[in-house]
């Protein structure tokens, strides 16, 4: 994939990428559209196969919620996270 066409195809504003190996973090942040206000969005912790695999996720989640706030009629856009975890077996 490449990120940054697949961004400019679909309007993503932002994605922030963390990694800390001192506690095995690996986390991400994508905004997608803020033109109807500040982004709206949850976290999802999955031990996803690949760092493409969580990239892919979390661009299309954040994605979503931009839709899920306009049909609602929500004055916010789309943001997500993920964490590239196993939330049984890490904290």
């Amino acid at each position: 994939m490449k990120i940054f066409d697949y961004m400019g195809s679909y309007g993503y504003e932002q994605l922030v990428m963390w990694s800390d190996p001192a506690t095995g973090l690996k986390a991400m942040v994508a905004i997608h559209d803020t033109t109807l206000g500040p982004s709206c969005g949850g976290l999802r912790i999955w031990p996803y196969e690949t760092e493409e695999l969580a990239i892919r996720d979390v661009l299309r989640l954040s994605r979503a919620m931009t839709y899920k706030s306009a049909v609602a009629d929500l004055p916010l856009g789309g943001g997500k996270a993920v964490i590239i975890a196993d939330s049984h077996t890490q904290n």
